[in-house]
C-alpha cells in the first residue's frame, strides 16, 4: 500500500526532507526550509496490479520484458553469468542503448554461475590477458560486467556479450561523462589461497557497440576497500564511493587528469564541519536530523593499498564521518543521492543528498563547502525497507531497489519526499538491483538478482 509523505510524517513511519536540488525541476514551491508542498499527485502511476505470470507487479498500462537470462547464451560464445546487480546506459549509435551490467560472484561462487560453462569449458576462448586473475587452481575469480545492446524502439536485444573477467564480487558501481563505467569489488583478500592476485579495488570498463572485452586494469589510487557504488560530478569530474560495510566512509577521487582515472590521483574522506568522527547512522541517539544541511570538508588518506580493510577505521580516527553500509549513488540535478542500507534508529535505511562545492576539489572549497543533508530516514518497512541501488529518473524522482527480508519493490520518491511502490517482485524474495533508464528515457532496465533477471519495462512515464 501506498503512503505519502505526509501520512508517514503524521504516523511517525519515516522522516522525509530536503530534495532542493530537485525542486525547480519538479514544479514544487517552497513551504518552509528543508520542505516541499507537491503541486502533482504524490502517487504519480497508480496501485500495482497483479501479473498473470507471477514475475513483477506494475501500475496499469505499464509493461516488462525480460531481455537477459542466467545461462542464455551470448553473441561472443560466453554464458550470461548469474547475479546481475549495478547497470547502467549508454547512447549507442542509431538509437541504440548500451547497457552495461556488474555481476557479484563471489569467491565460493561455482563455475556454473560464471560465463564459462559449469565445468569452464568455454574458458580457453578467453585470452590470458583478459582475465585478471585466473586463480592458483582449476577455479578462476568469475566476476565482471557485460554489456547489452538493445533497441529500445523495437525493445530487443541486438547483442550482448562479456566486457570484464577476473575479478570478484562486482556489486555496484557507477557511469563517467565520457561513456565508461566503473566497476566495483565488493571484496578486499590478497594473493594467496584461491586467487593469485590482489581484489577490492575498481575497474573501468568502456561503453562500445563493438564485441570488446576490456583489459582489466586496476584503478587503484582510488583505493582499496569494499567498494560499493561511484558517482561522477559532471562539472568537476570529481568521483564520490560508496563502502558497504556498517562502519563505512564516504570517499571522493580528485583525478590527476580530467577523465584518465589510471593516471592516478588523492583519495579523501567526507568530515562533517565541527563534528568530527561523526556517527550519523542514528542507531542509538539521534545525530543527525533530517533536512538539516552539513558543511563537509575532506581530508586526505593515506596507505590507501592497506590488505587489512582498516581504511574506514583510521579515517574515522582522523575525524571522517561514520555511515551504515553506503549502498547506491548517482549524480543527479546537481547533487549526488546514496544510499545507507540500514541507517536510522529502526536500521531500515537512509538516504542522504550531497550538494557539491562550486570549487569541489579545488581553491576556495573551504570558503564554499559542500554540505550534506539526511533526507530520507525510513521507520516503516512498509514504506521503505534497506534502500540499495539507486536512480534520478529523467523527471526528477528517485527509482530505489529494495534488499530486505520478504517481498521486494521497486520504489520512487518524488522531489518533495512522497513515497510511492513502482513495481514487486511477484514470483520470488529477490531483491532488485541495477535500476537504471535508457538514454531516450522510454525504458527502465532492472534486474532480480538472485533469480538471475534482466527486465525491461516500459509505459505512461510522466
Amino acid at each position: 500500500m501506498y503512503r505519502s509523505r505526509r501520512h508517514f510524517l503524521k504516523t511517525s513511519g519515516a522522516f522525509a526532507l530536503g530534495f532542493a536540488g530537485l525542486q525547480s525541476f519538479a514544479g514544487c514551491r517552497s513551504s518552509a526550509r528543508g520542505t516541499k508542498v507537491p503541486t502533482t499527485n504524490p502517487d504519480p502511476f497508480g496501485s500495482l496490479l497483479a501479473d498473470p505470470d507471477g514475475i513483477l507487479d506494475l501500475p496499469a498500462d505499464f509493461s516488462y520484458r525480460i531481455i537477459s537470462r542466467m545461462s542464455d547464451d551470448m553473441s561472443d560464445g560466453f554464458l550470461v553469468p548469474g547475479l546481475p546487480d549495478g547497470m547502467s546506459t549508454f547512447p549507442g549509435d542509431n538509437g541504440r542503448t548500451i547497457l552495461i551490467r556488474n555481476h557479484e560472484l563471489n569467491p565460493d561462487s561455482g563455475p556454473e554461475m560464471g560465463a564459462f560453462g559449469p565445468n569452464l569449458e568455454l574458458l580457453k576462448q578467453l585470452p590470458p590477458a583478459m582475465l585478471y586473475d585466473a586463480g592458483t587452481g582449476n577455479t578462476p575469480a568469475l566476476g565482471g560486467t557485460t554489456t547489452v545492446i538493445y533497441d529500445t524502439g523495437a525493445q530487443r536485444v541486438e547483442s550482448q556479450y562479456l566486457s570484464l573477467a577476473g575479478t570478484l564480487r562486482n556489486c555496484a558501481g557507477g557511469r563517467t561523462p565520457w561513456n565508461s563505467w566503473i566497476s566495483c569489488e565488493e571484496y578486499v583478500s590478497s594473493a594467496g589461497g584461491s586467487f593469485a592476485k590482489d581484489h577490492g579495488y575498481v575497474f573501468e570498463v568502456p561503453a562500445s557497440m563493438k564485441q570488446q572485452l576490456v583489459r582489466p586494469v586496476p584503478l587503484t589510487d582510488m583505493g582499496r576497500f569494499y567498494h560499493e557504488a561511484v558517482a561522477v560530478d559532471p562539472s568537476s569530474h570529481v568521483v564520490y564511493q560508496t563502502e558497504d560495510r556498517h562502519d563505512g566512509l564516504i570517499y571522493r577521487f580528485l583525478p590527476n587528469v580530467p577523465e584518465q582515472l589510471d593516471a592516478g590521483g588523492r583519495l579523501q574522506a567526507l568530515v562533517v564541519m565541527g563534528q568530527p568522527s561523526l556517527d550519523t547512522r542514528n542507531w542509538e541517539e539521534q545525530t543527525v536530523r533530517p533536512g538539516e544541511p552539513h558543511s563537509v570538508r575532506w581530508i586526505d588518506l593515506d596507505d590507501i593499498h592497506s590488505p587489512d580493510d582498516d581504511l574506514r577505521v583510521r579515517g574515522f580516527d582522523n575525524g571522517a564521518a561514520r555511515f551504515a553500509r553506503g549502498e547506491g549513488m548517482w549524480y543527479g540535478r546537481e547533487s549526488v543521492f546514496f544510499a545507507c542500507t540500514n541507517g536510522g534508529s529502526a536500521e531500515l535505511g537512509q538516504i542522504w543528498q550531497y550538494r557539491p562545492s562550486p570549487y569541489e576539489g579545488r581553491t576556495h572549497e573551504e570558503g564554499q563547502p559542500g554540505t550534506l543533508e539526511l533526507f530520507i530516514e525510513s521507520e516503516d518497512p512498509g514504506l521503505l525497507e534497506h534502500a540499495d541501488n539507486l536512480t534520478v529518473t529523467p523527471w526528477g524522482d528517485l527509482i530505489l531497489c529494495e534488499d530486505g527480508p520478504g517481498e521486494q519493490f521497486l520504489v520512487g520518491v518524488t522531489p518533495a519526499g512522497d513515497l510511492y511502490k513502482f513495481a514487486r517482485n511477484a514470483g520470488s524474495q529477490s531483491e532488485f538491483a541495477g535500476a537504471t533508464f535508457s538514454p531516450d528515457g522510454t525504458t527502465l532496465f532492472v534486474n532480480m538478482q538472485t533469480d538471475g533477471l534482466t527486465l525491461a519495462i516500459t509505459g505512461p512515464w510522466r
